[in-house]
């Protein structure tokens, strides 16, 4: 019989996650051992049996089999909420190509060597009279840093540490020294850091509406009845899906059940958090990229201590480590944050569910414009279909008008606004009302160019164009290489080197000119670098400290600002110009989140997209706020052509820093598919070709799809090539895969 082989962690610690141990698995064994079991292992010189976690097993030895020691016993209490992330890791794995290292670090709780946040107390332990003689024992002495201390100590029995050494200035060594003398005792109490910082908790609560409460009702008479499954709320923008999330794990935590709420960006954290920190305290907590090593850490603990209810956050959030997770929210489930970029390539979406289905949790997804793989799924039954069609409170969806910008040059205005956009803006600012720009800058890059010969200022080493920053400085988004804007074009020595650029800094100028007196907020990439610079954002306009809000696609994602009745879309079509099968779709979505902004409060809203192509169905769609309508022309173009959600497609991308050996692997591998998958009916295979972007940082990119009805044949053409990558040990070469890519290589 095949002998088989258990890869093993010793200890779930970060910074060990590098090194896995292999372990023959005894033939009495081989039914009980699989990933994320909990086993005895023999371990170290001595061979002192530890507990360990199994997170890979395989036929093939990596090394002699007669020194490999064997799995002495499985644990027999059940899969542990540890075992149970390295069984997701495993998943990931398998399911969307990585190492199994790459796996583990994307799923395991960081570890770190951070010293522990103590929160210290000083207590008397002397009389107040004892304490008295004490101090002046000590001040006879000329102790007198000893003598302050014991001083503050006669009228209070206990102070705070931090206090006593700043106000009193001693050192630590000081009050060691009176506490070895006895006259003190120095109590440590670990605390954990707590990024959430409110403590205002008075909200009122609205009563849930009949679309609302159905909703609740029924998810949670699904997961009482055993069926949890995966619910998806479709509800227009401002109808109150919050609150059905918060309805639903309100009753979840009163079942003693935990809950995960992703948000796709950062800039959600603080509105989401305040509705959520309203109503649960501080059972609630959040992870995302802003916070310290020492504070993500503290949060992790907390899980799993059990001290918190509701985790927050963007997909890390997902393997938050709770014991009795009851439901999984993923809010704005359309979205491109959603997807990872680096391996695995892992989506947030598809990951809850498979982290429900090992948990017994249910899944909510929610969005004002779905994706097509949600829809397409709930659609064919896979998923329970919610429709919220109303706003609460009879609130109206706003008056939306489309301009054709190719009229307004036609009229003569070059401006950035349109005639209706300024006189709307204008109307807004003697009203005292509220603004929002978007610009829809997705898939378009400033660049300089000679307007004399039509040469383009390219960075040396990527195959991209350089941007222009204010500063005079070009500058490559990919590797980072910066050089001055020349005064001559390098080509053909013309003065005439200009800019081809739409940026929020513009707008903002163009906002300053045209209306002097407006106060101007700018959201984007440069103006959210610092900690918690979105949450200074986001307050300042919702407290009306501005007039008009400016940014890119951040500001239009779940916001609610009721002071808000105007909306302007600048540049509604950029997104459309990309080479990706997903522009429509990326463009009704952004334009539909864009124009809910306004009108959500009790004032009436009113939305301007300007664009180039009035007449294309995305915008059309966007402009009526009909999903259906969309979905319906696009899932027939997406069927037609074999695209996902109806065939899945896995991308492979070759690095390489020779471009011929790129294109020889790229050949070798393509030729494999077609020979050894040549009797499965209905697989294509396209390519090898070069990238959208052919070279960055001096290394050279190469790109293959397969296409497939079914994702199991993909995983299995994707186990081939991770197959033939292994024995072939390259060196100088990366591979890559991607499953139904959210952006073409």
């Amino acid at each position: 019989m095949t002998e088989r082989y258990a890869d093993v962690i010793i200890d779930i610690a970060h910074e060990k996650v590098d090194r896995v141990f292999q372990y023959r698995i005894p033939e009495a064994l081989l039914e009980a051992v699989r990933p994320g079991v909990q086993v005895r292992v023999p371990f170290g010189k001595g061979n002192r049996e530890r507990t360990g976690y199994v997170v890979d097993i395989s036929e093939d030895a990596d090394y002699p089999p007669e020194k490999i020691k064997a799995v002495s016993a499985v644990d027999e209490k059940g899969m542990s909420v540890e075992g149970r992330q390295i069984r997701i890791a495993y998943w990931l794995k398998s399911n969307y190509g990585s190492t199994t290292i790459a796996a583990l670090k994307t799923v395991l709780p960081v570890k770190q060597k951070l010293k522990p946040l103590e929160k210290k107390k000083v207590l008397r332990c002397l009389s107040a009279e004892e304490t008295t003689q004490a101090a002046d024992e000590c001040e006879r002495k000329h102790q007198r840093a000893k003598a302050r201390v014991l001083a503050a100590l006669q009228t209070e029995e206990e102070l705070p540490y931090e206090l006593i050494r700043q106000k009193l200035h001693v050192t630590a060594s000081t009050l060691q020294a009176l506490e070895r003398q006895g006259y003190l005792r120095i109590e440590r109490e670990t605390c954990y850091r707590n990024p959430v910082r409110t403590a205002d908790r008075s909200e009122a609560r609205p009563v849930p509406n009949q679309a609302q409460r159905h909703i609740i009702e029924d998810v949670l008479a699904d997961y009482r009845a055993g069926r949890p499954g995966v619910h998806l709320v479709h509800g227009v923008t401002g109808s109150g899906k919050t609150e059905v999330y918060l309805g639903i794990i309100e009753e979840m935590i009163a079942m003693g059940k935990q809950a995960i709420m992703l948000i796709p960006e950062i800039a959600l954290t603080y509105q989401t958090l305040l509705r959520f920190y309203k109503r649960f305290g501080d059972r609630v907590s959040v992870i995302n990229s802003t916070l310290s090593a020492g504070e993500r850490y503290d949060q992790i603990e907390r899980a799993k201590a059990g001290e918190i209810d509701v985790m927050i956050g963007p997909r890390s959030a997902l393997f938050t480590p709770f014991a009795n997770l009851g439901v999984i929210v993923v809010d704005e489930e359309h979205e491109n944050s959603y997807k990872s970029e680096s391996s695995p390539r892992y989506h947030a979406r598809e990951t809850a569910v498979e982290i429900a289905s090992l948990c017994g949790a249910s899944v909510v997804l929610g969005s004002a414009t779905p994706s097509m793989e949600a829809y397409y799924r709930a659609d064919r039954g896979e998923y329970k279909l919610y429709e919220m069609k109303e706003r609460p409170g009879g609130s109206m969806l706003p008056a939306v008008y489309t301009i054709d910008l190719r009229e307004e040059l036609k009229q003569g205005n070059r401006s950035m606004f349109s005639r209706k956009l300024k006189e709307l803006m204008q109307d807004r600012l003697s009203k005292g009302e509220q603004t929002i720009l978007f610009l829809n800058r997705r898939g378009y890059a400033g660049f300089i160019s000679c307007r004399s010969c039509g040469h383009v200022m390219k960075c040396p080493h990527c195959d991209v164009s350089l941007s222009e920053h204010r500063n005079g400085m070009l500058i490559c988004h990919y590797c980072g290489y910066q050089e001055r804007k020349p005064a001559k074009c390098p080509s053909c020595g013309s003065p005439y080197l200009m800019g081809f650029k739409a940026g929020t800094e513009q707008v903002e100028e163009a906002i300053h000119r045209e209306f002097p007196g407006a106060r101007v907020l700018r959201m984007d990439a440069d103006t959210t670098r610092r900690k918690d610079s979105y949450e200074r954002i986001l307050a300042a306009f919702a407290d009306e400290e501005a007039d008009v809000l400016v940014g890119t696609q951040m500001i239009v994602k779940g916001h609610d600002f009721p002071g808000v009745t105007l909306v302007g879309v600048l540049a509604a079509d950029l997104s459309l110009n990309r080479n990706d099968y997903r522009a429509g779709e990326r463009t009704f979505q952004l334009l539909t989140q864009a124009a809910g902004r306004a009108g959500r409060g009790e004032r009436p809203g009113e939305v301007v997209i300007q664009t180039y192509q009035p007449d294309h169905y995305s915008v059309v769609y966007a402009a009526k706020q009909d999903y259906q309508g969309f979905y319906g022309e696009e899932i027939a173009y997406r069927a037609l052509v074999g695209y996902p959600p109806v065939e899945h497609m896995l991308a492979v991308l070759i690095v390489s820093r020779v471009q011929e050996e790129g294109e020889a692997l790229g050949k070798e591998m393509t030729d494999l598919v077609k020979r050894e998958m040549a009797d499965i009916d209905g697989l294509r295979v396209i390519g090898p070709a070069e990238a959208a972007i052919g070279k960055i940082s001096d290394l050279y990119r190469h790109t293959f799809y397969i296409r497939h009805g079914a994702y199991k044949i993909l995983v299995e053409a994707k186990d081939r090539l991770e197959n033939f990558c292994r024995e072939r040990e390259l060196k100088g070469q990366t591979v890559q895969f991607d499953f139904d890519p959210m952006n073409t290589f």
